[in-house]
């Protein structure tokens, strides 16, 4: 039976004249290890179906269907007449499928697939199922109910039906009819008859019932005019000839042939022979045109046949070959065939090339020879081509690359003016070839101002006129390549300033001395110039100069006179340089004049001159104020309101015998300036001679020497001192130059140890008195300053260094006179040839050239003038390298894992150990790799080791030198044990964490200074926490802003803020928790500032 009369096909499914188009399915993939296989069956008896699915390496179950034809899925059309069962062995992990089939029907036979997916796998296999039919007539048959349709698929379906598997339907009421012989009814009915034959009588599987019609034996009307009748059809080679035969009942009758409707006269082609009554047509040398419909007419009787003329397959004799070749290239393919004039079919990548009359194949044919040609390849045109014939195929590919890429002209990088032209010009081969344009990574398109050229191998960009945003990084690509051509575009612009746009008077800026000046000047350049801003031929240092994108300014935030002058602006870059000069003025009040001079005195008056002032504050004086006042008072008094234009003045209507002081003031557009130094003091009163000598003796109230040896003396009523050495008797010295008012005066100059006299005049405008002298002799000499050592900040803590560095201590110190300094080490004197010691007046400097280990120690130093002494100690420490562990050993093995113990170096190098650092090696090739650096237990476990290998192991300790220089190794090895291992967990008891608080860490005495924050440490150890206490004085700190408390990780810390004298005392931490309590105190000394 034929996949056409499968059940299965009815309903919404495909026609059937597409059930024999050949199904697309994925590749096939080996996944069934036993296919079902075709079978045989008997109406109504039932058949299995098995198929075996290899299951050992999926990872999850794989889907199977079962399908009849080649669309119907049987997974749908479960039910008593099939069924479907999937089963999974675990020992063989196989997965068994099976279809079984129940009460078989002979429409049920056909053709049948078996597919299985997993993810991208996949694989099929097809069988045929042939149902073996039973004699039985058709008269047994209930049309209507066989061929009826169910409302749900209930027991009300007809047998013949499984569309109600799919459809769901109301059922429907019996009908009463009376029950009528369709099939007669059918048998006499003209086909286009049939559905309205089946819309009356409730027939809704039309299909199938006339499928089941055409099983019916027809009964064959015995013909009158032929006993025997031509075939069905015939089939005849090409070239070949055929003879058609009929045998007549009488042979008297006239016979006519027909081709296609159209009668056939006798020809060399056509030859009709008669042979008893037997009429015979014979066709020679039959072509493809003689495949048609024929037809012989006896009497109103007519018969016909079908002629199938079968044509030679067409033959490859000579197939295509491959090509490679590069583009702008003739292709031309060309195949033979078996015969000339043949029909072929030229195919790329399995479509069909198109031959029309723009297309850019041509195919040619000469004889049997078959040519595709391609007269301008290009790349598009590489793929696979092949020719079919209705005797083969051939296929071959076709490779088109593009031509070598020739360079014959590079791109040059170009440095271009701004605003002048740019054309970048390149060569390459071959030069039809087009290309981009890319500047930047962007690409490039024409405009009015750029134009891109391309002539043969000439690739040209030109711009007309060139702008800062035209620099950057050009490419040229060619289309198809991948090579480019590059080159860097610089767009120089030369340096301007540009101080038009200032308005400025002949570039000069002025300005009151005092405010802020920000001057701003345009620039231009690209790229952007480097500024300079110089005063003179030096840069300035008191203004503060930027620059910004298009400017540069200088700022100054208070202008001072010494700002005036002329500031030169120096501009740089690539493109050249430009200068420019701007002047800044500075006005400012003017310096105040020198002390006036009073040359001449009166009774009332007095004559008063002076000089001008040195600078006139960029602005010219307008006048002078003049001042005055007694010598004794502090309040002056202004003498005019108006300027005195002139530098001489006379002050009047003074008192007689009062001494009087001047002063001036010089004024200028600005302001007016600071007072000039008061003059001498002058007393206007009329001239008399006195010889008197000053009452009082002179009284030494106090001397001493102090550090610019000067000899302090406190008298009364003293205008000149003199003195002299005790030694030399007569040679009086003038200590003062020039007259003092003041009854106190300090000689200089005088060396410790001397004796000297001193004796006193007074003068007046009548001249000096007798002088009145010391009755003793002073001794000079020195003030004593106790020693002081002064120890630098980072000698107060441990001062650590390496063996073999230089060690250089400079330690300061005060004292008058120089005090005596000795050092010791550990109690005892320094021996010189170890350690080198200087001292100065001012400090001790303690120098070792190649530190020991041996020069570690407590230094003490003792500076000491008479019986004042200070002492200082300096804590120095030399380390090294430390030793090696003592001894490594390993402690256990299991798994990959190895258990290492060691112990501490003997030597740690005087510093403390920081780390350790684990290394292993395996026993074949004894190459040490690194586990774990910067480890600061003694015991470690090493992990993830190769099963199978040999390891020993080396362990280096590390300070804060560095490692050590050698290592300790194991002296046994571990080996990996590969199988057989088996682990013996020990058994542990539970340790019990808690404990009573406990201080690791206590209280210090800490000495604070007023004013400035302190805090308190210390830490506990306890399980469970504990609570956590502090008292000052025994009483609980609670809720004191002044007081904050922390605990972190059992650290605890308590933070005075800003203490006071007041808050000095006795401070305790309590830790409390249930196991118990512990305290621990400290005194806290708070300092005044």
């Amino acid at each position: 039976m034929g996949r056409k009369d499968s059940v299965w096909s009815l309903g919404e499914g495909q026609a059937p004249e597409e059930l024999d188009k050949p199904i697309d399915t994925p590749p096939l993939s080996i996944l069934l290890i036993e296919k079902p296989q075709s079978g045989t069956v008997a109406v109504g008896g039932d058949i299995t179906f098995v198929a075996k699915v290899e299951a050992k390496d999926l990872l999850r179950k794989p889907t199977i269907k079962w399908f009849k034809g080649k669309w119907m899925d049987l997974a749908s059309k479960t039910g008593k007449h099939l069924q479907l069962k999937e089963t999974f062995d675990r020992f063989t992990k196989v997965l068994y499928s099976k279809m079984h089939i129940i009460k078989a029907k002979e429409n049920y036979a056909g053709n049948y697939r078996c597919e299985v997916t997993y993810k991208d796998k996949f694989d099929s296999c097809s069988f045929d199922l042939e149902v073996k039919e039973t004699e039985q007539g058709s008269q047994n048959i209930d049309i209507r109910s066989a061929f009826k349709r169910s409302s749900e698929g209930q027991e009300d379906a007809g047998e013949l039906d499984f569309s109600g598997l799919l459809k769901h339907r109301e059922p429907k009421q019996q009908d009463d009819t009376p029950e009528v012989d369709v099939w007669e009814i059918l048998k006499n009915a003209r086909p286009d008859e049939y559905e309205k034959i089946a819309f009356m009588y409730g027939i809704t599987d039309l299909r199938g019932l006339l499928r089941r019609m055409k099983k019916i034996p027809k009964e064959e009307k015995k013909s009158e005019a032929f006993a025997k009748k031509l075939e069905p059809a015939y089939q005849v080679d090409k070239g070949g000839k055929i003879r058609l035969v009929v045998d007549l009942a009488d042979p008297t009758v006239e016979l006519k042939w027909y081709k296609n409707g159209q009668e056939i006269r006798p020809t060399p082609k056509y030859i009709f022979e008669h042979k008893g009554t037997q009429r015979i047509m014979v066709i020679n040398n039959c072509t493809v045109n003689d495949d048609a419909a024929y037809s012989v007419a006896a009497g109103d009787e007519k018969c016909s046949t079908e002629l199938f003329v079968k044509e030679l397959p067409i033959k490859i004799v000579k197939g295509i070959e491959p090509v490679k070749t590069t583009v702008n290239e003739r292709i031309e393919l060309e195949c033979e065939v078996s015969e000339e004039g043949a029909q072929v079919k030229w195919m790329k990548n399995g479509v069909e090339v198109p031959t029309g009359v723009r297309s850019r194949y041509r195919v040619k044919c000469e004889g049997t020879k078959h040519y595709l040609v391609i007269d301008d390849a290009s790349r598009e045109d590489t793929g696979t081509y092949s020719i079919m014939a209705t005797g083969g195929t051939s296929e071959a590919h076709i490779q088109v690359d593009l031509k070598p890429l020739k360079i014959y002209q590079d791109l040059q990088d170009m440095t271009v003016l701004l605003g002048q032209p740019l054309k970048l010009h390149c060569e390459i081969y071959p030069g039809n070839v087009p290309g981009r344009w890319y500047r930047n990574g962007q690409l490039i398109q024409p405009n009015d101002r750029l134009n891109i050229i391309h002539r043969n191998k000439v690739h040209r960009l030109e711009i007309e006129t060139t702008s800062l945003h035209d620099a950057g990084d050009y490419t040229f690509v060619p289309e198809g390549y991948s090579q480019s051509l590059s080159a860097k575009i610089h767009i120089i612009d030369p340096p301007r300033v540009h101080l038009d746009s200032l308005n400025f008077p002949d570039n000069t800026v002025t300005i009151v001395a005092g405010n802020k000046l920000r001057l701003e000047i345009p620039i231009s350049g690209e790229p952007a110039p480097r500024v300079v801003w110089m005063k003179g031929e030096r840069s300035g240092h008191r203004v503060r100069a930027e620059t910004y994108g298009d400017q540069t300014s200088l700022t100054i935030e208070v202008t001072e006179r010494e700002d005036s002058g002329n500031y030169k602006i120096v501009l740089q870059n690539e493109a050249g340089e430009a200068t420019a000069s701007v002047k800044i003025k500075v006005v400012d009040i003017p310096d105040p004049p020198e002390a006036p001079l009073v040359p001449v005195v009166g009774g009332d008056w007095c004559s008063m001159s002076w000089e001008p002032p040195k600078y006139d504050g960029g602005s010219p004086i307008l006048g002078y104020f003049v001042e005055r006042k007694k010598k004794q008072s502090s309040r002056w008094m202004r003498l005019n309101f108006d300027l005195i234009k002139e530098t001489t003045f006379e002050p009047k209507k003074m008192i007689e015998g009062v001494p009087y002081e001047v002063r001036i003031f010089a004024v200028n557009a600005i302001g007016v300036s600071k007072p000039s130094e008061p003059s001498k003091a002058f007393i206007p009163l009329v001239i008399l001679k006195s010889t008197k000598a000053p009452t009082d003796c002179v009284t030494v109230i106090t001397t001493h020497i102090d550090k610019q040896h000067r000899y302090h003396i406190y008298c009364m009523h003293i205008h000149i001192t003199h003195y002299c050495f005790f030694s030399t008797g007569n040679d009086w010295i003038i200590s003062n130059k020039e007259l003092t008012e003041k009854t106190k005066y300090t000689i200089t100059g005088l060396t410790p140890g001397c004796k000297i006299l001193v004796r006193v005049k007074a003068i007046n405008a009548a001249g000096a008195s007798a002088p009145r002298t010391l009755q003793h002799s002073i001794l000079v000499k020195e003030v004593i300053e106790p020693p002081k050592i002064r120890v630098p900040r980072h000698l107060k803590q441990t001062y650590t260094r390496r063996v073999g560095e230089a060690v250089n201590l400079v330690v300061p110190f005060l004292g008058k006179p120089r005090p005596k300094v000795m050092w010791l080490k550990d109690g005892k004197p320094i021996e010189p040839s170890h350690v080198s010691i200087r001292n100065t007046d001012c400090d001790s400097i303690i120098f070792i050239r190649k530190a020991e280990r041996s020069h570690s120690g407590k230094y003490e130093m003792t500076v000491q003038v008479e019986n004042h002494m200070d002492t200082a100690i300096i804590d120095i420490q030399i380390v090294d390298l430390p030793g090696p562990p003592q001894c490594v050993t390993i402690e256990d093995v299991w798994g990959g894992n190895v258990a290492l113990v060691w112990t501490p170096p003997k030597d740690n190098g005087n510093a403390p150990i920081t780390g350790y650092t684990i290394q292993k090696a395996d026993k074949k090739t004894m190459e040490w790799y690194t586990c774990i650096e910067h480890y600061h237990r003694t015991c470690i476990t090493i992990t993830e080791l190769v099963v199978g290998n040999e390891y020993f192991f080396r362990i280096f300790s590390e300070n804060m030198c560095g490692l050590s220089e050698t290592a300790t190794q194991t002296k046994k090895s571990a080996l990996i044990v590969k199988e057989g291992l088996q682990l013996k967990m020990p058994e542990y008891n539970d340790h019990d964490f808690k404990e009573a608080p406990k201080f690791t860490q206590p209280l210090i005495n800490t000495f604070a200074i007023a004013g400035y924050n302190t805090t308190l440490n210390c830490s506990v150890r306890a399980n469970p926490r504990p609570k956590v206490i502090w008292m000052k004085n025994k009483i609980v700190i609670v809720d004191d802003p002044r007081y904050r408390m922390f605990s972190n990780q059992g650290v605890c810390t308590l933070e005075i803020r800003k203490p006071s004298p007041y808050d000095g005392g006795l401070y305790t931490c309590k830790a409390i928790n249930d196991l118990g309590e512990a305290q621990v105190d400290c005194k806290l000394e708070v300092k005044g500032q």
